[in-house]
């Protein structure tokens, strides 16, 4: 479904322009769970920005910077009338923010960290209007979920590992992938964990004017 266009406004007021829909992230989870509820975007426009945590910088305030940041740097870059969706996803364990795995070795080092212990999932969401769409509403979410791993031996997690769905996923698991086998316990949302939650991100967006969502 495309949500550029227009939508009548009450009593035959006049139409409500819809703008172009931008989503901020190259993630494909998070494009495949719009398409989900049935809001493709109308263009992907990844961010390029470092990505670093300040020191000592705690995950809810990183999370919350990185969705607005995304956000804003691609707002900043459109002229035309846009609603822009950004969004981050980090894994906690405590205070401490878990990186995401590039490689064997980190991935590795997360599961270990993570088996048999419980930790959340912090996403936030952050959209932002493009100076060309001044009727749009600046908004945010952060969304928290507990995720609770079976405890993992050592063989277990190397065979996890060979799997592969590790790359480029923060804490090292997707659990829409084989650690959901581990999984003993979640409490939130699962499409946060994936990366995008579903209902608060159907929300913000019915809270913009037009019709976005029924």
């Amino acid at each position: 479904m495309t949500t550029s266009g227009a939508a009548s406004g009450p009593d035959g007021a006049e139409p409500v322009r819809r703008p172009c829909f931008v989503l901020a992230s190259a993630s494909p989870r998070r494009l495949d769970l719009l398409r989900q509820i049935g809001l493709a975007p109308d263009r992907v426009l990844p961010a390029d920005l470092d990505e670093t945590p300040a020191r000592a910088e705690q995950p809810r305030p990183y999370v919350r910077r990185m969705a607005a940041e995304k956000a804003a740097a691609v707002a900043a870059s459109l002229t035309e009338p846009a609603l822009v969706l950004g969004a981050d996803t980090v894994v906690a364990l405590g205070r401490r923010i878990l990186p995401k795995a590039e490689d064997r070795e980190t991935a590795r080092a997360c599961l270990e960290l993570l088996s048999g212990r419980r930790h959340t999932v912090l996403t936030a969401l952050s959209v932002i209007p493009s100076s060309g769409w001044p009727e749009g509403r600046r908004a945010e979410r952060i969304v928290e979920t507990a995720v609770t791993f079976s405890r993992m031996t050592p063989h277990q997690i190397e065979a996890l590992l060979d799997q592969g769905d590790w790359q480029g996923k923060a804490g090292g698991y997707a659990l829409q992938g084989h650690a959901a086998a581990f999984i003993r316990f979640i409490s939130g949302s699962a499409s946060a964990v994936i990366g995008l939650p579903l209902f608060e991100t159907a929300q913000l967006l019915r809270g913009q004017p037009g019709h976005w969502l029924a």
